[in-house]
């Protein structure tokens, strides 16, 4: 169930009789329409003879590439002018360390610890300064975001340099589905997966970052947008950041301080046109919060299926759930791949089962999931379907 938007390959349900090969789930037919543009664009791009992969990043051709890429973005999530779009590597990690090292001017910033990445982060911004951690769920395990009174009170007291969040939390199926108001301190939100499921409003945020293999494109792009005058005067740390975290460098260089990763950039710009022809984000985000009601209503009205994160917290990308026991979690995930489901099974660190409907996932597939855990179900003695 974790295809991703570009995602080439096809999840397949088999017939127990071997009689035909069904799909079960797969990209939609517009993002495998992404991948064969680029199949047939692989040895000659545009007529230049060459393929993406082998073109100079300096070449007018990529220049064109990687400009129509930005635009595209910037249409599609309203970006105003004041905001600079940076297509870097490192993955979300990275940024860990190159918030800090960038933002954090007054040596303090403020942390809302939600799941294992924002903890990641927070960990991160120890080394270069006080992270205050405004507020956690860590105590119940992750299964909500915490309440936000005491982040927005920080934050407007001042001496906060920024408040940080992980906006959607994968492993524990939670998402902030209202922001912190942060009064005049900057709100800094790694989106990684929930970038491009719905609108964003840019200017809630100082700065906002996203691993593009969601939602965007192939691993190895990273996404920042970031407010202009956060790093005009260069980075907070300019004493120990190097040159590839100085976002002011990035910015002045174009996303080209070194060779970025050109065919990535490349796919993403595809995929970020696919959203746009296929009536933007804001029918991405009806189809989305469709597929997940859907789940979340098999596992409210199951006796056998309960749900792992707090109903007011609930994610629409990762939907997180259990069954009685970790034996049980395993027959479901065992008789799911009979059926040609696969991906089902939950994070390490959380166990249990987990399914991420990322853009790219059809209702269709979300309901041949939904269809297998009544079936399941009922074969173990519970409801009917």
């Amino acid at each position: 169930m974790m295809l991703k938007s570009w995602q080439w390959h096809d999840i397949r349900e088999r017939s127990h009789h071997g009689t035909r090969t069904q799909l079960l789930s797969r990209p939609r037919r517009t993002t495998q329409c992404v991948l064969r543009e680029a199949q047939d664009e692989l040895f000659d791009y545009a007529g230049t003879g060459m393929s993406v992969l082998e073109m100079s990043h300096r070449s007018e051709a990529y220049r064109g590439i990687i400009e129509d890429a930005e635009a595209t973005l910037r249409r599609l999530l309203g970006i105003p002018p004041s905001y600079r779009v940076l297509f870097l590597q490192g993955g979300a990690t990275l940024q860990f360390a190159g918030i800090p090292l960038n933002l954090m001017r007054r040596g303090r910033a403020g942390y809302v610890v939600s799941g294992n990445f924002a903890k990641l982060a927070w960990r991160e911004g120890c080394k270069y300064g006080d992270a205050e951690v405004l507020a956690s769920s860590e105590a119940t395990n992750f299964d909500r975001i915490p309440e936000l009174g005491a982040v927005e009170n920080r934050a407007a007291s001042g001496g906060l340099d920024y408040v940080y969040i992980c906006q959607n939390n994968t492993i524990f199926g939670t998402q902030f589905h209202t922001l912190p108001d942060c009064a005049d301190t900057p709100l800094i939100a790694d989106v990684s997966s929930c970038f491009l499921s719905g609108p964003l409003d840019i200017e809630r945020y100082g700065l906002l970052f996203a691993g593009a293999q969601k939602n965007a494109g192939p691993a190895g792009v990273t996404v920042v947008i970031v407010r202009e005058d956060l790093i005009a005067n260069g980075p907070a740390r300019a004493d120990i950041c190097p040159t590839y975290l100085d976002l002011r460098v990035q910015a002045e260089k174009g996303s080209m301080y070194n060779t970025p990763n050109t065919f990535g950039i490349y796919l993403c710009g595809k995929v970020f046109r696919w959203i746009e022809q296929t009536d933007g984000l804001v029918a991405m985000a009806q189809r989305n919060r469709a597929k997940a009601d859907l789940l979340y209503r098999t596992i409210d009205d199951s006796d056998l299926f309960q749900g792992t994160a707090d109903p007011k917290s609930r994610s629409m990308s990762n939907v997180t759930f259990r069954t009685c026991d970790a034996e049980t979690d395993e027959a479901f995930i065992a008789y799911a791949r009979e059926r040609g489901i696969e991906g089902i099974k939950g994070h390490r660190m959380s166990g249990g089962l987990r399914a991420s409907i990322y853009n790219a996932v059809t209702m269709d597939s979300v309901g041949a999931l939904a269809t297998c855990m009544r079936e399941f179900e009922a074969s173990r003695g519970g409801r009917s379907i």
